[in-house]
């Protein structure tokens, strides 16, 4: 028994070291693609906060969720934060499985560009419109009377720049249409609806993330339209962007990885033979045809007897 785990933990961390030699040269080309998603990240997030200076609380707007679905409350808002945050490890647990498991469909990298690519174009979008007209917050903490409903106006700029990270995140207010929590969900969910393996997990992620929506508006940190918008456009957005990126490589078809050393002893043992086969039989021979072959003249003939049997009989 000692001796299996020790073997399999041997070939576990020859499999992690050679997945992370592949990942870091990817990462060594990639890197500033990345660096430029998770920058905008930062920046999204100042928008946020910035617009949290401009929001005005006032009555809560008439939407037709709050009608059928009963309010959370303050005590159990957590029970949607649990939830995204669930969705949210166990996405990025799983963009990192191609270290462990031999079943390796993707590289992580090349992944993670292809998510910050459509996180970016989708709060691009965002910051556009909730930007464009300032609803009041239906979230408890931004309705009229509440000191979070308005940020008081800074003392320096490095304040505005901290964001306060992360409870200016869960307290802000203005930033409604559309739903962060379900742009971040909805590129996971169709991330692993196209690379994901496990259809049951897939069924499972769907039903999670229409959970989600829900739970989203029974706490009131969205209005129903946040939710709805959130829906088309991010599907759109992904459908159309992934259109514009290169196709991901399949690593499942069984051939060798590009970024790997490849094993080219048996093409010069192949090579070498072929060769030796040209000088034995002429230039001009197939390396795939053995035949036995007669040199007459200084030419080659494919059967001797045929050579006697087209000579003249008359010696003329």
């Amino acid at each position: 028994m000692t001796f299996y785990v020790a073997r399999e933990g041997s070939k576990l961390w020859r499999r992690i070291c050679m997945e992370t030699f592949v990942e870091l040269q990817l990462l060594a080309e990639k890197w500033k693609l990345l660096l430029a998603g998770l920058i905008f990240q930062y920046i999204h997030g100042l928008a946020a906060r910035g617009v949290h200076y401009l929001h005005r609380p006032g009555p809560t707007l008439q939407d037709l969720g709050f009608f059928l679905l009963p309010e959370l409350g303050q005590e159990r808002a957590y029970i949607s934060e649990t939830l995204f945050t669930f969705l949210f490890v166990s996405f990025v647990l799983w963009t990192f499985h191609p270290f462990i498991f031999q079943s390796k469909k993707f590289y992580t990298v090349l992944l993670w560009c292809r998510v910050l690519a459509f996180l970016v174009a989708s709060q691009i979008l965002r910051v556009i419109t909730f930007y464009s007209t300032q609803l009041p917050g239906p979230n408890y903490h931004c309705r009229e009377g509440s000191k979070l409903a308005t940020l008081p106006r800074p003392d320096s700029v490095l304040e505005v720049l901290l964001i306060n990270f992360p409870r200016g995140v869960i307290y802000g207010c203005g930033d409604l249409i559309f739903s962060s929590h379900m742009i971040f969900t909805l590129v996971f969910v169709l991330t692993y609806q196209k690379y994901g393996t496990k259809r049951c997990i897939k069924q499972i992620a769907w039903l999670l993330s229409v959970c989600l929506s829900f739970l989203i508006v029974a706490s009131r940190k969205h209005y129903t339209v946040d939710v709805v918008v959130a829906w088309y456009t991010v599907n759109l957005v992904v459908f159309f962007v992934d259109k514009k990126l290169p196709e991901l490589p399949d690593r499942t078809s069984g051939s060798p990885s590009p970024l790997l050393p490849l094993n080219t002893t048996k093409d010069r043992d192949s090579k070498s033979k072929e060769e030796s086969l040209k000088l034995i039989n002429g230039n001009s021979v197939d390396s795939a045809d053995w035949r036995q072959r007669t040199q007459v003249n200084g030419k080659h003939l494919e059967d001797v007897n045929g050579v006697h049997a087209d000579s003249p009989k008359n010696g003329t």
